[in-house]
């Protein structure tokens, strides 16, 4: 059963991950948490190209939930095409959606995962209203 991603959802990074031999599992697929991993580099990556740094002394992104439905394996050798959506801007928070499929089957989904994103003070770790700037992103 594949997840049924927002209608508003807003396509905002793209990415190739190479799958590398230590990822696999003793069955040779790819390891249950390689995908949270593939996801957490995804979102990483965007963040960081939009200049979403989190400031220890400030303020920041924060993961407060993630999953990941599995639906095809993905095995050595190969590359994942990766696709991150984003949706849903709240008072705090915001929903990010990745698809993970093989680069060269592009069209097969083998993998689905998202998480919820809250804004936070970490000095007063406390949730903020989400800064003007992310929520025209997410938007």
């Amino acid at each position: 059963m594949k997840i049924e991603l927002p209608e508003k959802k807003k396509l905002v990074f793209e990415m190739r991950i190479p799958i590398r031999w230590g990822d696999m599992d003793a069955m040779g697929h790819l390891n249950n948490g390689s995908y949270f991993r593939y996801l957490e580099i995804i979102r990483i990556d965007w963040m960081s190209s939009i200049g979403c740094k989190p400031d220890p002394l400030g303020e920041g992104p924060v993961i407060v939930n993630a999953f990941c439905n599995f639906y095809k394996q993905l095995e050595y050798p190969g590359d994942v095409l990766v696709k991150m959506y984003v949706s849903d801007p709240g008072r705090t928070t915001f929903e990010s959606w990745a698809t993970m499929a093989r680069a060269d089957v592009p069209e097969v989904i083998c993998a689905e995962g998202g998480a919820t994103t809250i804004w936070v003070d970490f000095p007063a770790q406390k949730a903020k209203t989400l800064p003007d700037w992310v929520r025209q992103v997410v938007s």
